[in-house]
């Protein structure tokens, strides 16, 4: 990696949202427990085979995570709450549980109650000082809506949705969205020659830093515990991404 930034030269800081500023693992794990809660006893030890062992919620987590991933990128325009419901399902009927209609349904709307980390509205304050700051998620427009009002006091000069771009990144249309609308509504070039327009901000390393490093757009990874091997988060393995981003700074 390059020396630290001098991030007081940037013009604007986008921000991935959910896992970076929200609390999504946190929210996902409390948000599977109908499915987790009727998942069957596991096998007394005496009996339990090897590789008999059940499911932890940080396991379900990935693998929720794995087939909602997958669904962005086969169905790009599906609205995310609709994306969460049908991997909500998915998941459920891969492990042989019986979910209502009315619990998927349930499941699409609670990104907009998930809370942010301790951390965020104290240092978005600060931020908000000095930057625009803007929000690129793969999220919907209803959820966002609520979302936005967890970070009371702290506005977003502009929120770039999954929803309005049409597709999830790490999509270069993602990006390329991004890139036009920091010029065109606040006069920044992302790629300023010298190197100081925007500085996107994300925990994902697969869907921010990835792309991030593919386009030459400089970057900050909050790794919310993602830099520990084996670790329970998600957003990519660090082992195995490490080659492909090109982060400035890792907090």
């Amino acid at each position: 990696m390059s020396t630290y930034p001098d991030l007081t030269k940037f013009k604007a800081l986008s921000f991935d949202c959910y896992g970076t500023l929200i609390d999504w693992e946190s929210g996902l794990r409390a948000g599977l427990q109908p499915i987790i809660s009727r998942l069957p006893p596991p096998p007394s030890s005496s009996s339990a085979a090897a590789g008999d062992a059940p499911p932890t919620e940080a396991s379900l987590t990935k693998r929720f995570d794995t087939l909602s991933a997958a669904l962005q990128s086969s169905s790009p325009t599906l609205r995310y709450d609709l994306n969460l419901s049908s991997s909500f399902r998915t998941l459920a009927a891969e492990l042989g549980v019986d979910v209502t209609e009315e619990e998927a349904t349930a499941f699409g709307s609670l990104p907009g109650t998930w809370v942010p980390f301790e951390d965020t509205i104290p240092g978005l304050e600060i931020l908000k000082r000095h930057y625009k700051l803007i929000i690129l998620s793969n999220i919907d427009a209803s959820n966002i809506s609520h979302t936005l009002k967890h970070f009371s006091p702290v506005e977003f000069d502009a929120v770039y949705t999954a929803e309005q771009i049409g597709s999830y990144k790490p999509a270069d249309g993602n990006f390329s969205y991004l890139f036009k609308h920091v010029k065109e509504d606040f006069g920044v070039k992302w790629d300023d020659e010298r190197g100081e327009g925007l500085l996107h901000v994300a925990r994902s390393l697969t869907a921010d830093h990835v792309p991030a490093k593919k386009f030459g757009l400089r970057s900050v990874w909050i790794s919310r515990g993602g830099d520990v091997k084996d670790g329970e988060g998600v957003g990519g393995d660090w082992e195995e991404t490490k080659g492909d981003v090109g982060f400035e700074w890792r907090v």
